[in-house]
Order: C-alpha cells, then structure tokens, then sequence
C-alpha cells in the first residue's frame, strides 16, 4: 500500500488530516488555532518536520537492505517498487471526455489547406464542453421559469424578508439598549436610579425655568394635567430633545442629553405630577388625557 502513494502525496495528506484534527478540538473563536497561539503553529510545523523525516529514514533503510539482497531478490524489490497503480477507469473517462482521436488516426482530421507546411485538424467540440454548454442551458432554463416567471424567492423578496427580519432584530436590541431609545420607542422609567438620575440631571438644567419642585416660572407648571405639547412620556421626551415653542419656548437638549438621559429627566418630570409645589403657576395649555390608559 505504501508504494502505490508516493511520498510527496502521502505526507501533505497525513500532515493536513492533523492540521485539521488541531482545527477541529483547540477552541480559538473565528480566528484559526495556529494564528491565535504560536505554540499550536510550532506543533504544526515540528509535526511536518518529523513527517519528512521519517519518510527520508524509511527510504535510507530500504536502501540500506536493499544492498544486502541476492540479485533475485533485488530484482523483485525493485520490481515491486516500480510498480505504479493503473486506474484504468479515470483513463478511460478522460479520454471519452476529451474526445481526442490518436496520433496514428489525425490523417483523417486534416483539412485540405496548410501555411507554411502548417496544417489545421478539423477536430469537434470536446464532450465535455459539450456536456456543459448543455447543462448550463438545462440550468438557464430553469432558473427563468422559476425566478422570472413564477417569480418564487426573488430577489426582492429576499431583500424584503431581510429588512423585515432586520426591523425585528433592531427593535428588539433597542429593548435593551437604553442608549438607543427615540420619541417612539421611549418607555416611563421607574427604577429609582433612573429617576434620580433624572432629579440629579432636572435640579442643574431645569429649575431656572420650573422651579426645584416643578411649579413654574418662566417655564409652565410641570405639576398639572395641562401640557402645552402633549404630556406623556413620548410628547415630553419629544419636548425635550427637539425643544419647544418655535421663538419663545424651550431649546433643544437632545445635544446635551444621551437619549437615556432624556428618558430619565422625563420620566422624573411626570413623576412631580399631582404634587403641590410652593408657588404653582396657573394651568397653560390643553388637559391631555392619555388614551392608550386602560379606563377603571
């Protein structure tokens, strides 16, 4: 068996079947085990270098034997050591496949001009470029059916089902991702951190314009069921970011504030709701009734 695979191929098989073997059980994440640890490439390498040399120690001793033999015996070891395996079958097919005639039998391919005493053979299209033109047409014709007449899994609908599924994934990362919150996917914060962060945040921003207990000054009372905009946490984190009344109202803190920043000084806001503060100032804008509440 050794001398039907020569040495040449005999040695990359072993060595890759290893390499692979080291692949398959050194977890190393995305990056290949031998480029994330040197000691696993030094292993590699001394593993081919042992391959080499125990195939060049096997060849000196069969040279070495092989000079102790009676001509006879030398004979039928060098005998067997030329022997070369004959697959008949992958001959066979490749011709079949080239579809080349013999030299001895060109004559009959000739084509009657020559230059120069160049002459031009009129052979046929090999089979196997013919099997493949076919092929490729048999393929053609199914691919035009399938995507351009019945229109199943075309691109377009690939690209939909992809943004669809992208939508889905983006939503549900911003369910986690405080940071990432918008006007429309911002939810009342009630964890205490939160809204002390948000105090912490309205007490060095805020108080200037509605007083440390939400009352109202030059801004509107914060403690009431009026809201100029919209109350609710969506409207008065839109407030907020994008700012108020166009020439006379709140500017906008969305370059300030972090989107969970915002989030938390909105929720502190309506958590003053239906407290008294010191000096409230009088009711300004619309009574906003949340209609997505549930009615007692």
């Amino acid at each position: 068996m050794r001398n039907l695979i020569p040495s040449y191929v005999r040695v990359p098989i072993i060595f890759f079947i290893i390499f692979g073997l080291v692949e398959y059980f050194v977890d190393s994440g995305e990056q290949p085990a031998f480029m994330k640890y040197p000691i696993v490439l030094i292993f590699l390498l001394l593993v081919l270098i042992i391959l080499i040399a125990i195939e060049a120690i096997i060849g000196a001793l069969e040279n070495v034997m092989s000079q102790s033999l009676t001509d006879e015996a030398k004979e039928r070891f060098l005998a067997s050591k030329s022997k070369v395996p004959q697959f008949t079958w992958i001959k066979n097919t490749y011709k079949k496949l080239v579809g080349t005639k013999p030299i001895e039998e060109e004559g009959e391919l000739i084509l009657d001009h020559n230059y120069d005493g160049i002459k031009e053979l009129d052979n046929a299209l090999p089979p196997w470029w013919l099997y493949s033109w076919y092929a490729s047409m048999v393929f053609a014709l199914i691919y035009l059916i399938n995507f351009h007449v019945f229109g199943n899994n075309s691109q377009y609908d690939e690209l939909a089902k992809e943004y669809e599924q992208a939508k889905i994934s983006i939503a549900e990362y911003k369910k986690t991702a405080k940071d990432l919150v918008d006007m429309n996917s911002v939810t009342l914060l009630t964890d205490e951190a939160d809204l002390n962060s948000g105090k912490a945040m309205f007490m060095q921003n805020c108080v200037a314009c509605h007083m440390a207990d939400g009352g109202g000054g030059i801004g509107p009372n914060l403690t009431d069921n009026h809201w100029i905009l919209g109350g609710g946490i969506k409207n008065v984190f839109k407030t907020i970011a994008e700012g108020g009344r166009d020439g006379k109202g709140m500017i906008a803190w969305k370059q300030s504030f972090k989107p969970l920043e915002i989030a938390q000084v909105a929720s502190y806001i309506l958590s003053l709701q239906g407290t008294t503060p010191a000096n409230p100032k009088a009711p300004e804008g619309d009574v906003w009734v949340d209609e997505n509440a549930e009615t007692p």
